[in-house]
């Protein structure tokens, strides 16, 4: 369909709540390309997830979808791919108290990294395109991914999750620094 402008950290669209989508409107021609939308923007964008809110729309839609990638090369030897997916009106339930850290990334926050902890077991119950509930247990690498969409539509960024903004930072500068270490 087409590749949309992803929002900035700034606009103030993205500290808002979104709405849950009826169930009779998921499949309308509106929801259906909405999601082709988003997953254009994320590809064009090489993002892993986006959230409906990050092109400026405020309903309760999160896409995501991983193959390795440059932008996460230490992703790519750790985990699998994540299955590309699209979920509506998602709930999250945490399953553990036990965290992983993860330097995450945002297209709403392009260019930076910033060292988040997160539950690294979830239970995430969702609407799929066809209008059924899904729930699934879901761990790692993607929970952790699920999370930081799923903050989106409640108009939280990951640079709200810092605990330490000495572990924030431009990505280039982290890489001079470790190309720096390695010398």
């Amino acid at each position: 369909m087409a590749i949309k402008h992803i929002l900035k950290i700034g606009n103030p669209l993205l500290r808002e709540k979104s709405k849950e989508i009826p169930l009779t409107e998921i499949r309308s021609k509106e929801i259906k390309n909405l999601i082709k939308d988003m997953f254009d923007s994320m590809k064009a964008y090489n993002g892993i997830g986006l959230a409906a809110p990050q092109i400026g729309v405020l309903k309760r839609i999160v896409i995501i979808g991983y193959e390795p990638s440059e932008r996460y090369p230490e992703v790519q030897f750790q985990h699998s791919n994540i299955q590309y997916k699209v979920l509506i009106n998602p709930k999250i339930e945490f399953l553990t108290k036990e965290t992983m850290g993860f330097w995450e990334g945002c297209l709403s926050v392009p260019g930076m990294r910033g060292y988040v902890e997160r539950p690294n077991k979830i239970k995430l119950t969702y609407y799929d395109t066809e209008e059924e509930l899904r729930e699934e247990i879901v761990e790692g690498f993607e929970a952790i991914v699920v999370q930081h969409e799923c903050d989106h539509l409640d108009g939280i960024l990951y640079v709200d999750r810092l605990k330490d903004t000495r572990l924030f930072g431009f990505e280039e500068e982290f890489e001079k620094a470790k190309d720096h270490s390695l010398a």
